[in-house]
């Protein structure tokens, strides 16, 4: 029977949703092993001067403790 354990992040890019999850998932994975699924919880948005500014996103990454 595996045991898993989930931690909660928060990541941001000034390019997207998607790149915010990867720099999230890609440090985590620096000190975090056995990494088993990401969920994205939270999606948000900056706005500066009209514009988008800034993507970021909550995960939820979970992984097995050995």
């Amino acid at each position: 029977m595996a045991v898993l354990k989930v931690l909660e992040l928060m990541s941001s890019s000034e390019k997207s949703w998607e790149d915010a999850s990867r720099i999230a998932v890609a440090k985590a994975s620096e000190t975090v092993k056995n990494i088993k699924s990401v969920w994205v919880k939270e999606q948000s948005m900056s706005v500066k001067d009209g514009n988008i500014s800034e993507f970021r996103v909550t995960l939820k990454v979970t992984f097995e403790i050995n």
